[in-house]
């Protein structure tokens, strides 16, 4: 069996790609429904030019396939795809090494300095009912210490790092398809590194308690996942984390669909089609990238459904 350390680093650059912990609950992890042909797949038009959006789920257990049929309509139709990271990158141990540093606290500080005195007492709570040794997390800074704890709670449902993207990603080598990223793989560590920076008490406090309501409102999330509920994702995800953490929405969603959009809008005056899979986070609300191309004149629609959902 592989380390905590080893099982950390191949897997938080799933988890990092949402801010609320709820979200990755309840947005990233598929529970077994029906496939439907109205989920969250979109396809953005200019004039003959298309491009699919999917909302993505990075964590899946195998009871979880086959998936929604609109996602293999998109994969069918595309010439290229492109993730939020190049997911090859993902298993180099030079990565994952250069990703531990990053993460982990090197100037004396620890979990136990940085946190107050409520907030590191709830974490050691947290942590010994999880069965984590506080003194192998001492070093994490918060944004490694969300993704471990995040992934043992998912690992124990039997959630694997199988989800969408992986899925997707070995289709698309063994298929011959190209592949591109909209951001590096060190944007994302940095993007790790600074969660909770500055905040970190109530950054663990906040996460320590989503954590445990998460599985509490699983069905209802993720049935808005299947069907593609914009409204519904939008009043369960992006209305909390605006009011309770603006920080994380601001970085982890509008600094980096701002930086997508003009990737994605540049997708339209190449050849063939492409088919973009991000976290489904980043399609959805007013700085959403489906918000924002329409708002830039595209015809948006879902891979299925006749009516613009723009």
């Amino acid at each position: 069996m592989r380390s905590l350390t080893e099982r950390v680093a191949g897997h938080e650059t799933y988890v990092c790609r949402v801010t609320r912990v709820a979200a990755v609950a309840l947005l990233l992890f598929a529970h077994v429904l029906p496939a439907s042909a109205d989920t969250s797949v979109w396809q953005a038009s200019k004039g003959d030019d298309t491009v699919f959006l999917g909302g993505t789920i990075h964590l899946l257990r195998p009871g979880d396939y086959p998936l929604p049929e609109a996602f293999e309509t998109a994969y069918q139709a595309s010439d290229r795809l492109f993730f939020e990271i190049d997911q090859a990158q993902m298993a180099d141990m030079s990565v994952q090494a250069r990703m531990m540093q990053q993460l982990m606290y090197q100037d004396g500080r620890t979990l136990e300095t940085v946190l107050d005195e409520e907030t590191y007492t709830a974490l050691s709570a947290y942590a010994g009912e999880a069965g984590l040794p506080m003194a192998m997390i001492q070093n994490f800074k918060p944004g490694l210490l969300l993704s471990t704890l995040t992934v043992i709670e998912f690992q124990s449902m039997g959630f694997t790092p199988q989800g969408v993207d992986a899925y997707y990603n070995t289709r698309a080598v063994g298929d011959g398809k190209a592949r591109g990223e909209l951001e590096t793989i060190d944007q994302q560590i940095e993007l790790l590194a600074a969660m909770g920076e500055g905040y970190e008490s109530e950054f663990v406090m906040y996460s320590l308690r989503d954590l445990e309501t998460a599985g509490e409102a699983m069905e209802e999330m993720i049935t808005a996942w299947r069907t593609g509920d914009l409204a519904a994702l939008e009043d369960q995800f992006i209305r909390p984390m605006l009011e309770e953490a603006p920080e994380l929405y601001d970085s982890m969603l509008v600094v980096r669909n701002n930086n997508w959009l003009p990737q994605v809008e540049a997708m339209f005056d190449e050849a063939g089609t492409e088919f973009v899979l991000v976290g489904a986070a980043h399609l959805i609300g007013e700085h959403g990238l489906l918000a924002m191309l329409s708002a830039r004149g595209y015809e948006v629609s879902k891979v299925g459904a006749g009516a613009s959902d723009g």
